[in-house]
């Protein structure tokens, strides 16, 4: 035994834990939060209210509730992963009943220290469910219909509510991280195949059905669609904020304009700079290298996901890390994918850097079981 290994060995048990954190993924996560709040600086020019110190205070509560689900062993929240699930079903049924409307959506319940939006809980207690779910399942019954029939139902009850809101991005990484997990799990790729398949079909049957006696949207919808092709179509209407946005991003170069000097978001022309295209901001300032920057840690993130995924030898453990890990990666890639007309906008904040509470709070939750299947695997 080393003398490493020994010191390890005989510290007391509440310490040992800390010290079996993995601190360089918190540093990657305080290091793209500082990002954020330095974002949020600029963007409020050059001042710490109405975001940054708002953003800060929830971003050291959900540093708090990730040590907190760290520390507690990994069965656990296998274990309650039922309740959690049902209850932020619940809380979507109350946004129906007693939401605040934003936006020309209902999305978030007030609950005086922060306005919950409940559908960024669903997003990890879905993955939770469906870890559990799979741990429990034989693993030669994973792809047979009936039990392929569970998981689907696990993944859209949720995603029925949160298109009532309407909330469509949300809805939409609802379905996608559902898949993750079931494809992780060993579900046939015939399914996901056939999935695919219906999908592209269905793409093809709304454009051939225009104009027809049978057309499948309305007139409005198929308007939208032509002004994600082509956002010069409507420049100051519905092609306003991606046309802004390529500008910025345009206007950013290389080594972008410099810190709070970029035009696009000093002059207003840049509309949700807080939020949805925050991202944009960013790379007008420090151009195509902060973009890249940023990117990078995301991707280092990931890497340690997988990392702890690939060490824990619990199926639970594994599924889940690599559940949210996979989530994570589609809020960067979507709202990335967004601001540079590359997807519509859909209203998919970037993790850790937007400006809201519900998302960062759950995310840093969600994350405290990254560490905490890291901390309680065998060694």
């Amino acid at each position: 035994m080393s003398y490493l290994e020994y010191n390890v060995k005989h510290t007391p048990k509440g310490l040992r834990k800390l010290l079996h954190l993995n601190w360089a993924l918190i540093v990657l996560l305080v290091t793209v939060s500082s990002i954020g709040f330095l974002m949020l600086y600029a963007v409020a020019g050059g001042s710490v209210s109405p975001w940054v110190e708002p953003q800060m205070k929830r971003f050291a509560l959900g540093t708090g509730v990730m040590l907190f689900v760290a520390m507690v062993p990994i069965w656990f929240w296998r274990n309650m992963a039922g309740v959690f699930y049902l209850g932020s079903l619940l809380l979507l049924v109350l946004v129906e009943l007693i939401g605040d409307v934003g936006m020309g959506a209902k999305r978030w319940i007030d609950l005086g220290f922060i306005r919950l939006q409940p559908s960024e809980l669903a997003k990890i207690t879905m993955v939770m469910l469906l870890a559990a779910y799979y741990d429990w399942l034989d693993i030669r019954k994973v792809s047979r219909p009936l039990w392929v029939l569970i998981p689907l139902a696990i993944i859209l009850l949720p995603t029925f509510l949160v298109l009532r809101q309407p909330d469509l991005g949300t809805a939409i990484l609802l379905v996608a991280g559902g898949g993750i997990v079931m494809f992780l799990a060993g579900v046939s790729l015939w399914y996901f195949a056939a999935i695919a398949a219906s999908g592209i079909g269905l793409v093809v049957a709304v454009f051939q059905s225009r104009g027809t006696s049978w057309q499948l949207l309305k007139d409005y919808q198929y308007k939208r669609i032509d002004t994600f092709l082509d956002p010069s179509l409507d420049p100051l209407g519905q092609g306003y904020h991606i046309t802004q946005s390529k500008i910025a991003l345009g206007a950013g170069g290389w080594s972008g304009r410099g810190f709070m000097q970029g035009t696009q978001t000093r002059l207003n022309f840049l509309p949700e700079k807080h939020t949805d295209f925050i991202f944009t901001t960013l790379a007008e300032d420090f151009g195509f290298i902060g973009g890249m920057t940023l990117l990078g840690l995301y991707l280092l993130i990931l890497a340690f996901c997988f990392y702890t995924a690939l060490k824990t030898k619990d199926r639970f453990a594994s599924l889940v890390t690599l559940g949210i890990a996979g989530t994570f990666f589609l809020f960067f890639a979507v709202n990335m994918a967004m601001v540079m007309g590359l997807a519509p906008v859909v209203g998919v904040p970037l993790p850790l850097v937007s400006y809201g509470g519900s998302a960062m709070m759950v995310l840093l939750a969600a994350f405290g079981l990254v560490q905490s299947a890291n901390v309680h695997r065998p060694r």
